[in-house]
């Protein structure tokens, strides 16, 4: 027999053993199953009296606070949501807008107390309410509009050269603040409650015609040193003011717009931000400075208690966010004070 013939047969036979291969399907994949969802309800109680005000149902449990005051105002229109305060406890801490319902330590039935903050304003319109205020206040004083003193000073001028330089200096500082507000500062909080700029405004207001009608009055002396006095004042007066709107400057980039992101402030290259090595609030720093300047500048003691009674109230303030600063960032540096390096 023909070997070749043989091994042709052979070759056949073990085609027909493992027969045609026939192409895998490929398996589908499993498919995914959907995590349900599960909703909040919230109950929203009176801090005061825990009377029953909302029901929300069916609430998403990534819902913010903010979204949840948008639910309660349409229930209760009075209640605006920058009027309303949300709290987890009647006697707690509002929470933020941003919190998110299912972070918060609640069940899926969730109880909270609202609380009215009264009517609202915007920090823009209180703001431009107290800085607008004593600058027309002070130039009424220096240009001795009648009903001030005597008739036969109405419109005079001073003789005395430091009472125009502090009539400058005074209205550059309340028109710089103006400006700020305008195009520089950007509001964590859009608004505060509409009965504080009476008492803001009493204050501002107030210092500023009292320290007025003793710099402008026709019987003012100048300072004891004379020129030296005035011209070493100056120097305080304006290098506190460029030091503060430098760190207003530097705060502002800190935050986007329409946001309320919370940085670490940190020096920049610009050396009168520099102050943010050893203090957590230089801008009332160079604040503080600047009234010193001006109370050495005028040698007036209304002016001196102003600068000691704004110095006591931001030392307040700056012990505040640096508690803030303290509690939020884990790794804030040690080393700085609140308002004055090592003392404050």
């Amino acid at each position: 027999m023909d070997i070749n013939l043989v091994a042709l047969e052979a070759k056949q036979a073990g085609k027909k053993a493992n027969g045609p291969k026939r192409p895998v399907k490929p398996t589908k994949p499993a498919k995914k199953t959907k995590k349900a969802v599960v909703f909040f309800e919230v109950e929203i109680l009176c801090a005061k009296t825990k009377d029953k005000l909302c029901f929300l149902d069916k609430v998403d449990p990534n819902a913010t606070i903010g979204e949840i005051k948008a639910m309660f105002h349409k229930s209760h229109p009075q209640w605006y949501p920058a009027r309303q305060s949300i709290r987890l406890d009647p006697k707690g801490k509002s929470l933020k807008d941003e919190d998110i319902l299912q972070n918060l330590p609640v069940g899926t039935t969730a109880t909270l107390y609202f609380r009215d903050l009264g009517a609202q304003i915007s920090w823009v319109t209180v703001f431009l309410t107290e800085y607008g205020g004593p600058l027309l206040l002070y130039l009424m004083f220096y240009f001795r509009v009648p009903f001030i003193y005597n008739t036969k000073y109405d419109f005079t001028t001073s003789k005395h050269w430091v009472v125009h330089l502090a009539c400058m200096c005074h209205s550059f500082h309340y028109v710089k603040r103006l400006l700020e507000t305008l195009f520089v500062h950007r509001f964590s909080h859009g608004t505060m409650p509409l009965r504080n700029i009476f008492k803001n405004c009493t204050y501002y207001w107030g210092f500023s015609a009292w320290m007025a009608y003793y710099i402008n009055h026709p019987l003012y002396t100048p300072p004891a040193y004379g020129e030296q006095q005035v011209q070493l004042a100056l120097i305080i007066f304006l290098f506190c003011q460029i030091g503060n709107f430098s760190i207003h400057i530097a705060l502002r980039n800190l935050r986007p717009p329409g946001s309320k992101t919370r940085k670490i402030p940190y020096p920049t290259k610009n050396p009168f931000t520099w102050l943010f090595l050893l203090v957590s609030c230089p801008n009332y720093t160079y604040e503080v400075g600047s009234w010193v300047g001006f109370t050495v500048m005028t040698q007036c003691l209304p002016v001196a208690f102003f600068t000691l009674v704004g110095f006591i109230q931001m030392m307040i303030w700056a012990k505040g966010k640096h508690r803030s600063y303290l509690k939020e960032f884990r790794d804030y540096p040690r080393l700085r004070s609140p308002i004055l390096p090592f003392m404050l």
